[in-house]
């Protein structure tokens, strides 16, 4: 939910989606054309100098945003750094850093810390329903867009069922213990998928009783000097891309 507080809140928001769609696009070609990881590091900061400076997202947010993905990174990176051999002299296996590939291993891991930086550009300062108009007008398929929206507009329904039944419970002292809150929590769980079941039949429904005829269509949001904005976002990705070549 922190996401989508930062989309509707940030200094950003009226600005065109196409235009924070194509700097974002920018900063993810600029990423892969990184020649070095230092190159890819500056990226990275510029990127995230953007969100936090520009848009005006506050820091801590944005690392508790990050948080998950970076932790992903890290541990993707680890698994890299190091190698299993099958054949070494006692027989068994045997694990060893791969000193030979750090180079490597680092130019891959700030290249994905780049692109990480690029989609949360685009993830925190554009809301999804922008975002589905920014794909529609790119022709991607709408049955995509359509599953996009239902799973998007159920995870807000979820989320403030399990937000009431957790308050219920506490009210009656379901945490009160720990074979107490076990107990609470299977309740929680079992509710949950009664009621995914539930709300997904009555999509189905709702989708049969509109012959399913066409996609699922939203008003348009209006953006005030949306030339102007793509104009700046291409020079800046331009530039940002320049510099991903230039420099070693």
């Amino acid at each position: 939910m922190l996401t989508e507080q930062s989309a509707y809140t940030n200094r950003w928001r009226k600005v065109s989606p196409v235009a924070k769609g194509f700097f974002s696009l920018c900063g993810t070609i600029a990423a892969f054309a990184a020649g070095s990881p230092r190159t890819a590091l500056l990226i990275a900061l510029i990127l995230a100098a953007a969100t936090i400076r520009g848009a005006g997202i506050p820091p801590l947010r944005y690392l508790r945003v990050a948080a998950p993905a970076l932790l992903f990174l890290a541990a993707s990176c680890l698994s890299l750094v190091f190698s299993l051999d099958f054949g070494g002299t006692t027989g068994g296996a045997a694990l060893y850093p791969a000193v030979a590939e750090f180079p490597r291993i680092a130019q891959v891991c700030c290249r994905s810390l780049a692109c990480l930086t690029a989609l949360l550009f685009l993830s925190l300062t554009t809301p999804l329903p922008d975002i589905i108009t920014l794909l529609r007008h790119c022709k991607l398929p709408d049955t995509l867009l359509d599953l996009m929206v239902l799973c998007y507009r159920t995870l807000f329904v979820l989320s403030e069922a399990v937000h009431e039944t957790i308050t219920a419970q506490s009210a009656r002292l379901g945490y009160a213990s720990f074979r107490l809150s076990l107990r609470s929590l299977g309740s929680l769980l079992a509710n949950l998928t009664v009621q995914v079941w539930q709300r997904s039949q009555a999509l189905h429904l709702a989708a049969l009783a509109r012959n399913n005829d066409g996609a699922l269509r939203f008003l348009e949001s209006s953006h005030a000097n949306a030339s102007k904005s793509i104009s700046i976002a291409a020079g800046a990705g331009a530039v940002m891309i320049a510099l991903a070549v230039a420099l070693p």
